[in-house]
């Protein structure tokens, strides 16, 4: 495993960290406790030392499993969460320092730490970016000890351009792969400036990345890949990084053809995100410890050639492109 700065925080953060959304078992289908522990502990033993999680998955769920893998083990684990998804309704005025509050210390009784080490703000309304009272309000809770660094995770790229103006935000979680590459054309120059960590969420949109799906693919009912494709629930991006199933498909059968003979489309899609230098981790998701493995190992192949970035990002401007850049 490789590791990577994460903006001004000093942290090393492993390349391939570990997404804890889908063990939170409420938006993925059919998961088991035993089996999200398992790849927990396989990603901690091959080098992983981020894990990123957020108290609405699974009501909390998703934490806590992460708090017991984080006791059995004696490496230094940076753990990141989110909070604001709570609020119902999910509006800016919600994001105050009551609820602020209330959020971070239910995350710390889930997670059972004294200090967040890092708390970021859950994809909240674009007018929470505008409003200087939030950071002020996160900076106290730095201040207080009860959060040691915060970040933000967004939607889109005006967003993140947004928040990196407040001084003290250590890190933007942004959706970037092959099928969102408006991050590194408009906003990856500016974080480095800044020099703010680059979390990357969504690597392998929703698994289409992954090269598994097929037209005929059937989701169960409680999975967002099946209930969300048109942002019914929450924000159309979370699902296939908001490109239509169909054409998705069609991306991949030309994605495919670029993949090296012995690695999987996974594995092709992850290195190809990493090939960024101011990416700082990337949060693919794991439910049993052999994806786990195999997320892992994805840090460990060698570079893309040129040629290979440069067709990657002709399919994207022909496939792609009009279905995503004006929205994120």
């Amino acid at each position: 495993m490789q590791y990577r700065t994460l903006g001004r925080t000093g942290w090393k953060a492993s390349e391939m960290g570990f997404g804890a959304w889908a063990i939170g078992g409420d938006a993925w289908g059919t998961t088991d406790d035993k089996e999200a522990i398992a790849a927990l502990h396989k990603a901690i033993e091959l080098g992983v030392n981020f894990i990123d999680t957020a108290d609405v998955y699974g009501d909390g769920h998703s934490e806590q499993l992460v708090a017991q893998v984080r006791r059995s083990h004696s490496e230094r684990i940076f753990i990141a969460t989110k909070a604001g998804r709570r609020l119902n309704p999910h509006v800016a005025a919600g994001y105050n320092r009551k609820n602020l509050t209330d959020f971070v210390e239910r995350s710390l009784q889930n997670l059972q730490m004294e200090a967040l080490d890092l708390l970021q703000l859950h994809c909240p309304p674009s007018e929470v970016y505008s409003n200087p009272e939030v950071f002020a309000i996160l900076d106290d809770l730095v201040q207080q000890g009860k959060v040691r660094n915060y970040g933000v995770s967004v939607e889109k790229v005006e967003e993140a351009l947004q928040a990196i103006r407040y001084p003290n935000l250590q890190s933007v979680q942004i959706i970037f792969n092959m099928f969102r590459l408006k991050p590194a054309e408009e906003f990856f120059k500016a974080a480095r400036e800044h020099q703010v960590g680059v979390i990357v969420r969504v690597p392998l949109a929703s698994g289409m990345l992954t090269g598994k799906f097929k037209r005929d693919t059937q989701f169960a009912a409680k999975d967002h890949r099946n209930y969300n494709r048109h942002g019914e629930s929450f924000d159309q991006g979370e699902t296939f990084s908001g490109v239509d199933y169909e054409k998705g498909l069609d991306a991949v059968e030309e994605l495919r053809t670029l993949v090296p003979q012995g690695v999987s489309m996974a594995q092709f899609a992850l290195r190809w995100i990493l090939m960024f230098p101011e990416v700082s981790t990337v949060i693919a998701g794991s439910k049993n410890p052999q994806q786990a493995a195999d997320n892992t190992q994805a840090a460990e192949l060698p570079p893309l050639s040129k040629e290979t970035m440069r067709r990657v990002q002709e399919i994207y401007d022909k496939s792609i492109r009009a279905q995503v850049e004006a929205r994120w």
